[in-house]
C-alpha cells in the first residue's frame, strides 16, 4: 500500500489537496461562526428597532386620538361652568350635551365624569344604556376602589392612563384620565375607555414568532401584555412594591439596571428607541424600549433571537461550504489528470510506438483545441444563465410593480385605498407645510348605506360603492386624489384650498352625487346622498388627527339632516362645540 502511494502520482496530489483545505478549513470555521454569531446580532438589533418602532405606532395610534378627544373635552366651557356648579339644571344639561355629543367620536363610545365637589359619577356606554340616567354613583374617599379618583386630581392638570376594573359599571377597560382645571382647582376628572380585551388583541398580540410586546408606564407598572393576569391593574394607587412591573420579569439586577437605564435615556430625548440583551427567565432576550411621549408609556418587547434569527439557518450555507470543498478537492485532482497525467501516459505511449519503430505523428504542446473547446462551453454556459437570470429578473420586477399597485389600490372600485392616500396625503402635507401651501381633507359617506344593503342586497350596495367612487373621481378633478376610506366612507385630498374652496369642492361632490339616479345592473334606479365632513389641515395635523376633525364635521353633517357639506372650525369648535356648515 506505501509504496503504490509512493508510485501514485494522483494519490499525492490528492492528499495533498484534501490536507491543504483542512489546513485552510479549520480557521474558516472559527471564522463562520464569529460572522454568524456577529451577522445574527446585527440582524437581530435591525429588527429590534424596527419592531420597536412598529410597536411604539401601534400602541400609540389608537390611544393618541382617544387623550386628544378626551383633553379637548375637559377644556370645553360647558363642562368646566357644569363642574364649578353641579346644582345648577341648565348647566347640567349642557354638560351632559356635550358629554355625549364627543361620545359617538371615541372609540368606545363611552364616557365618563366625575366630579371633585360631590363625588358624583356620570357615565354612559356605546349602546346609550344610560341615556337620561347618567349618574351612576357617588364616590367615596374611604372605598379603596375610588382611589384612583382622588389620586388623579392630586396629579394636577393633563390626561393620565390607568387600566382598572370598575366593579361598580363590570368593565375591565384602559382608562383615560382627564382632570378638567381652571384657576389654580381642579374640579373633575372626565374621559373614556377602551376595552381591555380588544386592546390586547388589536395591539398587543402579534403574531410574530418569538417576540412579545409589553406596555408599562413610567414606574414599569406592567399596563398591557398578552396574559392578562400580569397586568398590574389600578397602577395609580399601589404603593411602588406592590406593583407588577416589568423588572420583576427579568432574571438578574445587572439586566434590572439596564433596562432602567435605556427607559431613563428614551425620557431624555438621546434615543428614539434601545435595545440590548437582557436575561428573562432563564434565557438571553434581546429587549427593545420605546417611548410613548404622549401617553407617558413605554412599549418593551421581548425578542427570542434564536427564534427570530436562528443561528440554524446559517447551518445549509457551512454544509454548503462545506460540499463545495469537498467538489473542489476532488475536481483539482479530476483536472491534473486530465492536464498532466494524460499527456504523460500519452507521451508514454508514444515513445513505445517509436521504441517499436512506430513513428506517431508529433505530440502538440498546447492542446489549444480542447481548452478551445472547454472555454466555448463555458461561454455559452455563461449566456444562458445570464439570459436566464435577466428573464428572470424582470418576471419579478414586473410581478413586484403589480403587488405594489395592488397594495395601494382598493380592488372593488379602482381608486387609492387608504393606504396608498396616507402616503399621498403625508408627501402632500409636508410640502404644503414647506412652501406655505394648505391641504384639505373631504371625508364623506353614503347617507342611509345600511338601507341599501337591507332592501337591495350586498350586489346593489357594491355597484352603488363602485359608481359613488367614479362620480367622487370625476367631481374632485385631475388635481385632486380621492380613496376609499373604509366601507362606505370615501375621502378627497384638495390641495391648495380655501375654507371657500374646500366647500365649493365639496359641493360639487354632492352635486355629482344626488343631481341622477344610480343605474343598477338589475335595470332599476336608486338615488343617493352624501354627508361630508370637512377640514383644511393644520401644520401639525396628522393624517389621523386631520381625519378626527374631518370625522367630527362628518358628524355634525349628519346630525344637521346628512345631504350637505360642513366645515370643521378650530376656533369656533373650540367655543361652542358646533362646526361651520358650508
Amino acid at each position: 500500500m506505501r509504496g503504490a502511494f509512493a508510485q501514485s502520482l494522483r494519490m499525492r496530489v490528492l492528499a495533498l489537496t484534501l490536507g491543504a483545505f483542512v489546513a485552510v478549513g479549520i480557521p474558516g470555521l472559527v471564522a463562520f461562526s464569529w460572522i454568524v454569531e456577529s451577522t445574527t446580532e446585527k440582524l437581530s438589533t435591525l429588527f429590534a428597532e424596527r419592531q420597536i418602532l412598529y410597536d411604539r405606532y401601534r400602541g400609540l395610534g389608537p390611544l393618541a386620538r382617544e387623550v386628544a378627544l378626551a383633553d379637548t373635552l375637559a377644556r370645553s366651557p360647558a363642562i368646566i361652568e357644569w363642574a364649578r356648579d353641579e346644582t345648577s339644571p341648565g348647566r347640567t344639561k349642557r354638560g351632559i350635551d356635550e358629554l355625549e355629543h364627543f361620545r359617538t367620536s371615541f372609540r368606545d363610545g363611552s364616557y365618563f365624569v366625575a366630579m371633585a365637589g360631590s363625588g358624583d359619577y356620570y357615565y354612559n356606554d356605546a349602546e346609550a344604556s344610560f341615556d337620561r340616567a347618567q349618574l351612576r354613583y357617588r364616590l367615596s374617599r374611604a372605598n379603596p376602589d375610588d382611589a384612583w379618583f382622588y389620586d388623579t386630581l392630586a396629579k394636577g392638570p393633563g390626561c393620565r392612563l390607568n387600566v382598572n376594573n370598575d366593579r361598580a359599571l363590570k368593565v375591565t377597560n384602559v382608562w383615560i384620565n382627564c382632570v378638567v382645571f381652571e384657576g389654580g382647582e381642579p374640579l373633575a376628572v372626565l374621559g373614556t375607555g377602551i376595552d381591555l380585551t380588544s386592546f390586547i388583541d388589536e395591539i398587543v398580540t402579534t403574531d410574530q414568532p418569538g417576540v412579545e410586546s409589553i406596555f408599562v408606564d413610567a414606574s414599569g407598572a406592567i399596563q398591557a401584555i398578552r396574559e392578562e393576569s400580569r397586568i398590574d391593574f389600578a397602577s395609580l394607587t399601589k404603593e411602588a412594591a406592590d406593583r407588577k412591573t416589568v423588572f420583576n420579569m427579568l432574571d438578574d439586577t445587572q439586566s434590572k439596571a439596564k433596562l432602567g437605564d435605556m427607559m431613563a435615556n428614551l425620557l431624555d430625548g438621546k434615543t428614539p428607541a434601545a435595545s440590548g440583551f437582557l436575561m428573562v427567565g432563564g434565557k438571553r432576550l434581546l429587549v427593545g424600549v420605546g417611548y410613548l411621549d404622549r401617553l407617558d408609556w413605554f412599549n418593551v418587547t421581548l425578542m427570542d433571537v434564536d427564534t427570530i434569527v436562528g443561528k440554524r439557518m446559517f447551518a445549509p450555507i457551512g454544509g454548503l461550504i462545506a460540499l463545495l470543498m469537498l467538489a473542489a478537492a476532488g475536481l483539482i485532482t479530476f483536472l491534473f489528470k486530465r492536464s498532466v497525467l494524460d499527456r504523460l501516459a500519452l507521451a508514454e505511449t508514444s515513445l513505445e510506438r517509436i521504441e517499436s519503430g512506430d513513428f506517431p505523428p508529433a505530440i502538440k504542446a498546447g492542446h489549444r483545441d480542447e481548452i478551445g473547446r472547454l472555454t466555448h462551453a463555458l461561454n455559452r454556459m455563461a449566456a444562458a444563465v445570464r439570459d436566464n437570470t435577466s428573464k428572470l429578473e424582470d418576471t419579478v420586477r414586473q410581478r413586484t410593480e403589480q403587488l405594489e399597485r395592488m397594495a395601494y389600490l382598493d380592488p372593488m372600485t379602482g381608486i387609492a385605498n387608504r393606504r396608498g392616500f396616507a402616503e399621498a396625503f403625508a408627501d402632500e402635507h409636508h410640502r404644503a407645510v414647506t412652501t406655505g401651501g394648505t391641504v384639505g381633507l373631504l371625508l364623506l359617506d353614503v347617507d342611509l348605506f345600511k338601507s341599501i344593503n337591507d332592501s337591495r342586497g350586498h350586489q346593489a350596495g357594491d355597484e352603488v360603492i363602485i359608481e359613488v367612487a367614479r362620480r367622487i373621481s370625476e367631481a374632485g378633478g385631475k388635481d385632486e386624489i380621492c380613496a376609499r376610506w373604509g366601507g362606505d366612507e370615501f375621502v378627497v385630498m384638495v390641495r391648495g384650498c380655501t375654507p371657500e374652496t374646500i366647500a365649493d369642492t365639496g359641493r360639487k361632490v354632492l352635486d355629482a352625487l344626488r343631481s341622477r339616479a344610480i343605474r343598477l345592473s338589475d335595470g332599476t334606479g336608486i338615488r343617493i346622498t352624501t354627508s361630508i365632513g370637512a377640514h383644511i389641515a393644520d401644520d401639525d395635523d396628522t393624517l389621523s388627527a386631520a381625519a378626527a376633525k374631518a370625522d367630527v364635521a362628518l358628524y355634525e353633517a349628519k346630525r344637521a339632516g346628512r345631504n350637505r357639506v360642513v366645515l370643521f372650525d378650530r376656533k369656533r369648535h373650540q367655543r361652542d362645540g358646533q362646526p361651520k356648515v358650508a
